[in-house]
């Protein structure tokens, strides 16, 4: 009987992925919660097929797989995959880059207006017996005032800029791999980093943790953003460098922040950046929805499932080609 390992989920049961599974003849065996790689390692060594959360898959347990076609990882980012040791062994690295689009998106939106509007602020204000406005007038903005700007112009970046141009606010976009054409065609213009970083009220990057991309927002990114400027991250925590952020909210150089990400995570509980009144901080929720939560679960599943078969796969991260 095949067997897939699944080394680790937050979720209540795995009765989801049981249900594509099971009723092909195959076996499911798993860990709930992160083990030691020395631990996953036992799990994974005679699975036909793998699939991990956030468990680290490092060279120790890639080593270990004996019968492994193929490494899916739920969620869009594969951080916790060595991918170069995966491909050393010919195991494919998928990842399940559009469960969550419009979940994203949407969270991005939220926290743009939850800043503009300064929602928190005043729901707070209002929650201590007080009355009136919480924050100085100044503070509030209407989107088609502003000019946002998009870092990334993927699936996520995309949907942010249709949300974004619904509200009549002027977007910026940078993207190096995408075509000029594609971008002004959806509305926004064109700009370099630097162009956007000066020019934007609000930056907000949609792109993958690569690199050339971790650290992108630095002391020197957030130096050259305008005074009282707001970032947004809802994608990854190590695009930005976390001391140089917590730096220029401090100074007043940015005005607030709204993060649903961080690095590290979770965010450590002395941490300051959690006592700052202008930043917004969520526990990495963007994704979530249950109809995004069932797709990823069944796709995850699905993904397994093909390489079982010796079918193509899709979103093959680490460049090989075909399972062994």
């Amino acid at each position: 009987m095949p067997k897939v390992a699944i080394t680790d989920y937050s979720f209540a049961n795995l009765d989801v992925e049981t249900s594509v599974l099971a009723p092909q003849g195959v076996e499911v065996v798993s860990f709930k919660d992160k083990r030691a790689p020395a631990e996953i390692a036992g799990l994974v060594r005679d699975a036909d097929a793998v699939i991990t959360q956030f468990a680290t898959i490092n060279a120790e347990v890639i080593a270990a797989m004996e019968r492994a076609k193929v490494i899916v990882r739920y969620g869009v980012g594969v951080d916790n995959v060595d991918l170069a040791a995966a491909r050393e062994r010919g195991i494919p690295v998928l990842n399940i880059p559009d469960y969550c689009v419009n979940e994203v998106a949407d969270h991005a939106l939220a926290l743009i207006l939850a800043t503009t509007r300064q929602v928190v602020p005043n729901a707070l204000h209002l929650r201590d017996g007080q009355w009136g406005m919480a924050t100085p007038i100044a503070l509030v903005h209407s989107l088609a005032s502003l000019t946002v700007g998009v870092v990334g112009f993927g699936r996520i970046g995309r949907e942010v800029v249709r949300r974004l141009l619904a509200f009549r606010a002027r977007v910026l976009v940078f993207d190096p791999v995408v075509a000029a054409a594609d971008i002004t065609a959806s509305g926004a213009q064109v700009a370099s980093l630097d162009e956007l970083l000066m020019q934007s009220d609000i930056v907000t990057p949609h792109c993958p943790s690569l690199p050339q991309t971790k650290q992108m927002f630095n002391a020197a990114a957030f130096a050259k953003m305008k005074a009282g400027a707001v970032f947004i991250n809802v994608t990854r925590g190590d695009l930005a460098d976390s001391a140089d952020l917590l730096a220029a909210l401090e100074s007043g150089h940015l005005g607030s922040a709204a993060l649903d990400v961080f690095d590290p995570e979770p965010i450590p509980a002395e941490h300051p950046i959690r006592k700052l009144p202008n930043v917004i901080l969520a526990a990495h929720i963007a994704w979530a929805s249950p109809a995004a939560v069932t797709q990823l679960r069944t796709t995850a599943a699905q993904l397994a499932l093909k390489a079982l078969r010796g079918e193509p796969l899709p979103n093959i991260v680490n460049d090989v080609t075909a399972p062994r």
